[in-house]
């Protein structure tokens, strides 16, 4: 028997597994890691004498041998392999959610519509990378009907080494968008990439789930299998957006679907949510009441009221598109006392400058006039520019303190890295 097929049998005792030594219980899985700043290996000796069915190390020679210790060479690898054989185990279908925007709030809606009616699993947070993709499919127990599984990219391949992992019989693609672009290479790396996921669901003859309003996405899907949601008239299932101010409504079937999302660009997380739901066999009643209850969290697009201010608070990432978006969607939703506090958005590489030059001007054509921007990219960008501009974070909060803001409606958006959630305690 060799090693994944060994370590598997023995992770069948629970089903469980951790790359934590702090989150370690009785017959789990460790598998030690190595970073930048840690050596999970450190801890296999304490692990394994703490009742885990497995504990895997890489390649330790200063190590004693022990019955629980299974060194290979690489142990992401060998979780991934273990995930993988998981996914050759179980019949349950799957559904692959990747995309530029709002992939984590889609994964989210969809998973609260699918719990409906299945025992589901999903993606938690946004742990969709090489190390979160297994660890979701691992979480995966007798009993699980279905499991919806996020998958992000940063660099070319990336979705297609995650597809191979999770093997998803459904797939969709949010959209595509300029993102990390500096390590794919522009805007065509991306395309490229988000494209991985419909060319592995049209290989193994799965089924798409597609926006029929955004016509990249229904030219790349052309001849594959899938069932389509927008407002067109040719899509296979119809809604109208209502209003958004602040918060999304929805119409669809009748329904008046009032959600707790900010911002218009909302729309097409909700409709996905509708299209797989229905798709499954979901009662209407309870796809109208999932999306209804369901409140975002993690400083996506949440409506704060401090007190003094009403912040939309959308600081979890930001790339030019979504930027874009919550910029023309927060002049369509706030009052003439309005404020604007943007960071700088990450990892766009030579396209930087560019990138942020075009927000600012975006910002002067909706006509904004009160403006902070945070961070070095947007610093660089904003010479000669009328709005304010701050280095970093704490800049922007001790002038805060000696300039004080009340009575605004403020847009917060930004990298995550930049920290703006900070800021809501000045607001």
């Amino acid at each position: 028997m060799n090693t994944i097929v060994n370590i598997y049998e023995l992770y069948k005792k629970a089903y469980t597994v951790t790359t934590d030594s702090r989150t370690i219980n009785k017959d789990c899985v460790f598998v030690a890691l190595k970073g930048e700043h840690f050596d999970g290996n450190d801890f296999a000796m304490k692990v394994a004498e703490e009742g885990v069915a497995a504990c895997v190390i890489a390649d330790r020679k200063d190590l004693p041998k022990h019955e629980r210790l299974f060194v290979v060479e690489d142990s992401l690898k060998c979780l991934q392999s273990l995930a993988k054989l998981h996914r050759e185990r179980i019949g349950l279908p799957i559904l692959g959610i990747t995309g530029t925007n709002g992939k984590t709030t889609t994964k989210e809606l969809v998973s609260a519509v699918l719990s409906k009616k299945f025992n589901i699993v999903f993606t938690q947070g946004n742990f969709n990378n090489q190390l979160g993709v297994p660890l979701t499919v691992l979480r995966i127990k007798p009993g699980t009907e279905m499991a919806v599984v996020e998958m992000g990219a940063s660099h070319p391949g990336d979705i297609d080494e995650l597809t191979n992992i999770g093997e998803p019989n459904f797939g969709m693609i949010t959209n595509i968008g300029r993102a990390h672009l500096r390590d794919f290479g522009g805007y065509e790396g991306v395309a490229k990439t988000k494209n991985e996921m419909y060319q592995y669901i049209a290989k193994h003859n799965g089924l798409l789930f597609v926006n029929n309003d955004n016509a990249l996405l229904m030219n790349l899907a052309n001849n594959i299998n899938k069932v389509t949601y927008g407002t067109n008239q040719n899509a296979d299932i119809q809604g109208k957006m209502l209003s958004a101010n602040p918060y999304l409504s929805v119409e669809w079937k009748g329904y008046k679907i009032d959600t707790q999302l900010v911002g218009d660009y909302n729309f097409e997380n909700v409709m996905a949510a509708i299209c797989i739901g229905t798709y499954f066999k979901v009662a209407e009643n309870d796809i109208v009441d999932a999306l209804s209850n369901y409140c975002p969290t993690n400083n996506r697009s949440q409506v704060i009221e401090t007190g003094k201010n009403r912040v939309v608070m959308d600081a979890y990432n930001a790339n030019p598109t979504s930027m874009s978006l919550a910029i023309k969607n927060f002049r369509n939703i706030c009052k003439s006392d309005n404020l604007l506090i943007l960071g700088d958005m990450r990892e766009l590489g030579e396209e930087s400058e560019r990138e942020h030059k075009m927000i600012i001007e975006l910002l002067k054509e909706l006509k904004f006039k009160n403006v902070y921007l945070v961070g070095n990219e947007f610093s660089k960008s904003s010479e000669n520019s009328e709005f304010s501009s701050f280095n970093n974070v704490e800049e922007l909060a001790q002038y805060l303190q000696k300039h004080p803001v009340s009575g605004y409606d403020i847009l917060v958006k930004g990298s995550n890295s930049v920290h703006l959630n900070k800021i809501i305690d000045s607001l």
